[in-house]
């Protein structure tokens, strides 16, 4: 299976950190926040990987290379303005192949393991879903009996990181901006989104205030030899 890490986000609550730096290249427990997810991609027996980009792109491609310092073969997908989720999934499908692929946000920290995530037969995407933070309470999606639901009576958090059939963006034109949310909400009224609830690490690195706490939290773990 081949992962895709979405990198094509401007970082607006980010600035005045992303105005020079693009997102996935801001720094967090020594390395690269976009680093993080190669090494753990890597672990977890992906070796080919897709990266979209946008804004200061040339920056992650500089910097990331072939991948190969990592073990992995990269291939970039470049969006001259940001195609927002599907759209940009949906520009690298090309990259991707026909199979199912994972696709994890860049802007998210976390200890998913990447390597026990599989897209039962039939369905189009499954989920990871997490506990509701604080800056997103109300959640996203419902979680019942295996399916992911549109409504339901308890909502948990998307993570971020799902595995998707190419099916599910067929009908976005490559190049065209698309929400993700639409094509999940038509995929769960089928019955086709399965989802699975992630009880340990997930952070949203959505400000720098958040950014600041995980690299505090990093090097703290780090200085204690964990």
């Amino acid at each position: 299976m081949r992962a895709m890490i979405l990198a094509a986000g401007r970082g607006e609550r980010m600035r005045p950190l992303t105005d020079h730096t693009p997102k996935p290249l801001l720094m967090v427990g020594g390395k690269p926040l976009i680093v993080w997810h190669i090494e753990r991609l890597a672990r977890a027996g992906f070796t080919e990987l897709v990266i979209n980009h946008a804004h200061l792109g040339q920056q992650i491609e500089a910097a990331l290379r072939d991948g190969a310092q990592w073990q992995v073969h990269i291939r970039y997908s470049a969006e001259p303005q940001a195609l927002e989720t599907a759209g940009g999934i949906a520009n690298a499908l090309s990259l991707l192949g026909d199979e199912p692929f994972l696709v994890v946000n860049g802007d998210v920290f976390t200890d998913i393991d990447y390597a026990s995530l599989h897209l039962p037969a039939g369905k189009l995407a499954h989920l990871v879903m997490v506990d509701n933070p604080p800056q997103h309470a109300s959640g996203d999606f419902g979680l019942e009996n295996g399916l992911v639901l549109e409504s339901a009576g308890h909502r948990l958090t998307f993570s971020g990181v799902g595995v998707y059939h190419p099916v599910l963006f067929e009908s976005v034109p490559p190049g065209q901006a698309a929400k993700l949310a639409p094509l999940l909400k038509a995929a769960m009224q089928q019955q086709r989104v399965t989802g699975q609830h992630h009880l340990g690490l997930w952070h949203d690195i959505g400000t720098p205030e958040r950014l600041d706490q995980l690299d505090h939290w990093l090097h703290k773990k780090t200085n204690q030899g964990e």
